[in-house]
């Protein structure tokens, strides 16, 4: 019945994802059909609306789509321009200074606005007509942030964590949240340290001096805008509210931010905003809900336990076992994207690190994280399309350069998964985990 099941489930999936039917259709689908075998079909049309109903009856999700929102104010409330040019008092004098700040930058309004494609599509748009007035390479540029633009993903708050503990059973979210911040900075890191050995073999130079007081000005323009992350994250840790309830404070501070204080959004921008944060709430919670139903086939089948004792059968080395995890997460994320791959594939490899002894916190840093870079791969890599389209540029033009981008990524990867201080050394410090 494992077998049968297991093999209707992703067969169906597989192919209604070809098809292009929308992936939270083809979970649903795939998930009725596989438990058809079982169980009689009144029964199980009866329970899969029960299930999909059970998994968004969860506070922690009310936390999405808060964020959501927050995010996309700040997306269309000037808070791009401001970080850019903080960023880029930091790294003027760095060889390749606009592509550093470009990483940078990415790395702040990630962290912010919650989403990869956003970050691309707001700093790629500022950055590279700045890079192709001074000359810099087209390519590298646009590969540069086509490369660091998921780091937000990883750097609190991050939906992706907030989801990953909603079906792993309950981890901390603070934990999860802390785990992110040095991965999150390790990639950024690698990505500007690559750029600049590319820049350097170029000859290339900085484009200005580093003066404090630029430094300083350009602090204190951004600083409201960075108080965001300190406020919510801050708050967060120290208990003074919930995830779901700093979500809310997000809402607001972002709100009087754009409206009161940089005056950037009127509420006719907020209707569409609001409308548009509805929308992807919408797509995101019925994707949960669905995926419930799937949680619930693999296991009222055994399908987890069948695919652990599989991994566990070919070795015992926990080593490779993760290695193998982390190909076969790469390799979904090639064609998935992040929040169904995290809610179909959690609870299947969730046990097995589990038995020999890994976090769940660290554990959802290294599915976040392999998910994450395959936003920035093809066949279906969003954030990669919308990278090449700001730089009017096409996908074969970047892939040259991207794939040493991947092969610092993937170093970092590799980092994070065997050495466990990396996404553990904060919530042990903060006390969220022993």
């Amino acid at each position: 019945m494992v077998m049968t099941t297991a093999f209707i489930m992703f067969a169906v999936l597989i192919v209604t994802l070809l098809l292009g039917f929308p992936i939270a259709i083809s979970i649903g689908v795939s998930s009725i059909l596989a438990i058809l075998p079982s169980l009689v079909f009144d029964n199980t049309l009866v329970t899969g609306a029960q299930r999909i109903f059970s998994g968004i009856s969860n506070f922690t999700l009310i936390a999405i789509p808060f964020f959501i929102l927050a995010g996309n104010i700040m997306n269309q409330g000037g808070i791009a321009k401001k970080l850019v040019a903080f960023a880029q008092s930091l790294t003027g004098r760095i060889p390749g200074s606009l592509m550093q700040t470009n990483i940078l930058a990415n790395m702040m309004f990630g962290a912010i606005s919650g989403s990869a494609t956003a970050a691309c599509a707001a700093m790629g748009g500022i950055l590279l007509p700045m890079e192709e007035e001074e000359g810099y390479d087209k390519r590298l540029g646009a590969t540069a942030n086509i490369a660091s633009a998921p780091t937000g993903l990883l750097i609190p708050p991050s939906n992706s964590l907030i989801v990953y503990s909603l079906v792993s059973g309950g981890t901390s979210v603070a934990a999860l949240f802390m785990a992110g911040y040095i991965p999150g900075i390790l990639w950024g890191v690698g990505c500007m340290a690559l750029t600049l050995y590319l820049c350097k073999t170029k000859g290339m130079k900085g484009s200005n001096n580093f003066k404090l007081k630029v430094v300083l000005v350009t602090f204190i323009d951004a600083l409201p805008s960075l108080a965001l992350i300190i406020i919510v994250i801050g708050g967060i840790i120290e208990g003074i509210f919930t995830p779901t309830e700093g979500s809310i404070v997000a809402v607001v501070y972002t709100l009087l931010l754009s409206m009161l204080f940089y005056r950037t959004i009127n509420f006719k921008q907020l209707v569409n905003i609001f409308a548009e944060s509805a929308k992807m709430t919408g797509i995101i919670v019925f994707l949960i809900g669905v995926s419930t139903i799937m949680s619930w086939v693999m296991a009222f089948t055994g399908v987890p336990q069948a695919i652990s004792d599989l991994i566990l059968g070919l070795t015992s080395n926990k080593y490779l076992i993760l290695l193998l995890m982390n190909l076969l997460l790469l390799f979904i994320g090639t064609f998935m994207d992040v929040t169904p791959a995290i809610l179909i594939f959690t609870p299947i490899f969730l046990p097995i690190v589990k038995s020999f002894g890994m976090s769940p916190v660290q554990f959802g840093i290294i599915i976040v994280f392999n998910l994450c870079i395959g936003n920035i791969t093809p066949p279906v890599g969003n954030t990669l399309f919308v990278g090449v389209k700001v730089g009017k540029l096409k996908i074969e033009d970047v892939m040259s350069q991207l794939i040493k981008y991947y092969g610092v990524i993937i170093l970092v990867l590799m980092l994070v998964t065997y050495i466990p201080a990396i996404s553990m050394y904060l919530p042990q410090l903060g006390g969220f985990v022993k």
